[in-house]
């Protein structure tokens, strides 16, 4: 049986990165104490002796000896908890059966966790409204010392509003789907997101997760548009670079205002979210700014604004992205290995997990859209009772952001990534930079 002796694209620890190279070695048990010679250096011995063993009426015997040392395999344990360690995670799930269908993991959730419960969804309503309104009166009285600390605070809050235009898109906020609608074209209105082509576009995601070309979310850099030209090269290197946590602004702006991106039947609801976003530009920013003037807008809009995008691209990449986790062709995809593998659990701060209604509890929502936000605790801890195993799961911390932003880059089939300052170390100072700047606790 051929055992692999890695999976992934790097392990370090600190600024440090440490290649680790494919190496296949046919054995029924293999561990590094009875290899010693690597496959191609046992070749070419075979090769240089060669001349020992020919002759037309000699007969060599050759005798193996097993050393019984205990076997270590690249998917291991072990082997796991070290890639988990290394990359800021607490599990780094095995990889999931080629036989276990999404049906099959869909099956196993207990029916309640797709229960709509309307006191429970406006509940959720109050919380973003509640938490809003006190983020808007705490940036009128902090003094300007404590303004980062309220605007923190409000771009949260006004993530949360995004969460329940994103239940309301997967139709898992109320049985009304009238009262989705309006709900959903609302909430995302102070964000200036067009509700209906957001709502299209991350339907794709979720039919297509980590899927080349056909996933709507983020996905790993091309080398040939890597490799285009210098001008493009710097700016893809700074934006998945130091720019990271805020391009999902570049992502809004790409794909949702464009009517070309959409088909025919889409076009109609497309326009109705696009003038509800124009008309809050038209008149909300004008009251604002006639209110509270010009810094106002910047105080009480956009540094809230620019707080939600941070928390929206935080939350994607943390989603999808890691060394180990690959994309793949649409020929070799796999989509319980997809929702289920391919997806990450992560646990942030509890204020942040109220006041965005426990978005990060992630797995269960890719394996069903329809189970609501408020229900995904639950079925989280019924993934984990029936598929713990195959779970990716990690706390946030800055080892992990590190790992994302440090190595995830340009796809690569047999690595999943190559980091940039490989491909094209003269350009990649802002990544030498996040290195050496960027802490690693876990």
């Amino acid at each position: 049986m051929a055992c692999t002796l890695a999976d992934s694209l790097f392990l370090f620890k600190g600024s440090h990165k440490k290649p680790v190279f494919k190496t296949n070695i046919a054995a029924a048990q293999c561990s590094p104490a009875m290899f010693s010679l690597n496959c191609e250096g046992l070749i070419r011995k075979g090769l240089r002796h060669q001349r020992h063993f020919v002759g037309r009426n000699r007969v060599t015997v050759v005798r193996a000896v097993a050393i019984p040392v205990e076997p270590v395999e690249a998917e291991s344990a072990e082997y796991r908890k070290q890639l988990a360690e290394n990359y800021g995670f607490s599990q780094i799930g095995e990889q999931l059966p080629d036989d276990v269908t999404l049906k099959d993991v869909i099956n196993s959730l207990p029916k309640k966790v797709f229960e709509i419960d309307d006191v429970k969804a406006w509940k959720s309503v109050l919380i973003s409204v509640t938490s809003y309104a006190l983020g808007l009166f705490m940036i009128s009285k902090a003094p300007w010392y404590l303004l980062p600390l309220a605007w923190a605070w409000t771009g949260t809050a006004i993530t949360g509003f995004f969460v329940i235009g994103h239940d309301c898109a997967h139709k898992s906020f109320s049985t009304n789907k009238l009262v989705e609608d309006i709900v959903g074209t609302l909430a995302f209105m102070p964000l200036i997101y067009p509700y209906e082509p957001w709502r299209f576009k991350h339907d794709r995601h979720h039919a297509k997760t980590n899927m080349l070309y056909e996933d709507t979310a983020w996905h790993p850099v091309w080398k040939d548009e890597f490799e285009s030209s210098p001008t493009l090269r710097k700016v893809i290197i700074y934006g998945y670079g130091p720019f990271r946590c805020w391009m999902s602004i570049a992502h809004w702006l790409m794909w949702h205002f464009d009517l070309k991106k959409f088909r025919p039947n889409e076009v109609n609801r497309v326009k109705i979210s696009l003038a509800c976003v124009f008309a809050f530009m038209a008149i909300g920013w004008p009251l604002i700014i006639y209110k509270t003037g010009i810094m106002g807008w910047i105080k009480f809009w956009l540094m809230p604004w620019l707080g939600y995008h941070f928390w929206m691209s935080t939350f994607t990449m943390v989603h999808h992205t890691a060394p180990h986790i690959p994309f793949k062709y649409s020929e070799e995809w796999n989509a319980a290995q997809a929702q289920l593998n391919g997806t990450v659990h992560c646990d942030y701060p509890k204020w942040i997990e109220i006041l965005c209604h426990d978005i990060n509890v992630h797995i269960p929502h890719h394996i069903s859209p329809r189970i609501p936000s408020y229900n995904l605790r639950a079925a989280h801890k019924s993934l984990q009772e029936n598929w713990g195993q195959y779970l990716n799961e990690a706390s946030w911390n800055w080892r992990l952001m590190k790992t994302i932003m440090t190595v995830c880059h340009v796809y690569d089939k047999g690595q999943n990534y190559v980091a940039f300052d490989e491909l094209a170390p003269e350009d990649s100072h802002p990544i030498t930079f996040l290195k050496e700047a960027m802490p690693d606790y876990a």
